[in-house]
């Protein structure tokens, strides 16, 4: 499986690289670099897709980083999957039109999936990430909670999988939001049971990546990808070790 792909994540509010605690607005890490600095350190350092998210536009809609991702074209070539705060087809269109490879879907994911099912069959099965962020609730049903994590969709993940898998999906990016930020290891039942599900998808592996080890466990476990976010910030391990071990295999 050398076609697994490791991808960055650079998470920007404010204009500056931050990183959330389980979503938590109330607590975020700031970091030095600034988004641009991080994007070419990480392509000088051999990454060929980042992963970039407006919180800023996650919580009050209206993406705010086409400037910032028309630079990272510009100065590393790396191909960007981005997204936050797309509520309409205009936001894709733009998006896109800004240099983006891939516009990523969450809340709206949800909340209107025929919608964005309309947006693959227009855009492409490769230009839209679905991003989901699962809770296991006391019955261990996978459930997709929306509005910052508060309040519960109804849908849950299979049921949702199922239906934009037969839709056409591609690329399904999936978060255990217990594990987001903590750096405890990614949950590896969750994805094989997402593997197993719907084997069609490119599963991309998010929360609580620690080591070079969890990403070959997230590989084992089907993933065609796994996002980088706090172990890369906090120096868990370096990229291009990630990236070595993940290429020798």
């Amino acid at each position: 499986m050398n076609d697994f792909e490791l991808y960055p994540a650079i998470d920007v509010r404010g204009g500056q690289v931050v990183r959330l605690h389980q979503g938590d607005y109330a607590r975020e890490t700031r970091y030095s670099p600034t988004p641009i600095e991080l994007a070419i350190r990480y392509a000088e350092q051999g990454a060929q897709w980042l992963h970039l998210v407006d919180l800023d536009a996650a919580r009050s809609g209206g993406y705010t980083l086409a400037a910032l991702l028309a630079a990272i074209g510009d100065k590393t070539g790396l191909r960007v999957q981005t997204g936050g705060g797309v509520r309409g087809e205009a936001d894709v269109e733009a998006i896109l039109a800004a240099g983006a490879s891939r516009v990523v879907v969450g809340s709206l994911s949800v909340r209107d999936p025929e919608r964005v099912l309309g947006w693959i069959a227009r855009f492409g099965a490769d230009r839209i990430t679905v991003a989901l962020d699962a809770r296991r609730d006391a019955q261990g049903v996978w459930r997709l909670p929306v509005s910052g994590w508060t309040q519960d969709s109804g849908a849950t993940l299979e049921t949702l999988v199922a239906r934009f898998a037969d839709g056409g999906l591609r690329h399904l990016l999936c978060t255990d939001i217990d594990r987001d930020g903590t750096l405890t290891g990614p949950n590896l039942e969750l994805y094989r049971d997402l593997v197993a599900l719907a084997p069609g998808l490119e599963v991309q592996a998010s929360g609580g990546v620690r080591s070079v080890d969890d990403i070959l466990d997230a590989r084992a476990a089907g993933c065609g990808g796994a996002v980088l976010g706090k172990a890369l910030l906090d120096g868990a391990f370096a990229f291009p070790d990630a990236l070595s071990t993940v290429r020798a295999c």
